[in-house]
């Protein structure tokens, strides 16, 4: 039997990937994650707080991806919310909630589903405390973003770019005639 020291730092849990630890299973997963960049605005504060209109919230978000080396991407969940009223804005909140993505042996198609639809899936919760407590801290209460469903976008968003491929590809003609 192993001691604790052994079992912690032998990764290898596959007696059969061989004596060198060359493992070829697929592997995806976080290093790290950490907000990358912040900004908050209350603009028109002290005022702001005496104003009994209910705001209108604006949120669009945005994911993005960067290649730190072969095996690690940076997957950034970008969001911005802004809420007004006639009265003029309550507040603004940036952010850029970013992760640090592993993949290892993940077929390309595979790979870039985990770094376009599940590393934002993973990321949102984290990002949408930030947002949570932004606002909080403003003076305002919570804004608990609705959860998104990412691998929906995802698959939709394939979708969009075959359709445009295969326009691209056929011309003008109408769908249909052949």
């Amino acid at each position: 039997m192993a001691d604790e020291g052994d079992v912690l730092t032998d990764l290898n849990l596959d007696p059969a990937a061989g004596a060198n630890g060359a493992d070829t299973r697929p592997t995806a997963g976080f290093i790290s994650q950490y907000i990358k960049d912040m900004s908050v605005e209350n603009p028109n504060a002290p005022a702001v707080y005496q104003w009994n209109e209910q705001p209108a919230v604006d949120l669009q978000f945005n994911i993005g991806a960067n290649a730190v080396n072969e095996e690690v991407s940076e997957v950034e969940l970008k969001i911005n919310v802004e809420a007004k009223t006639d009265s003029g804005a309550l507040y603004l909140i940036e952010l850029v909630y970013a992760g640090l993505v592993g993949i290892r042996n993940m077929p390309e198609d595979q790979a870039h589903m985990f770094i376009y639809a599940e590393a934002p899936r993973i990321l949102f919760p984290f990002a949408r405390r930030v947002i949570a407590d932004a606002t909080r801290d403003l003076g305002f209460q919570p804004l608990m973003l609705d959860p998104i469903d990412f691998n929906g976008l995802y698959m939709q968003r394939l979708q969009q770019k075959a359709a445009e491929e295969a326009a691209a590809q056929g011309g003008d003609a109408p769908a249909g005639d052949a």
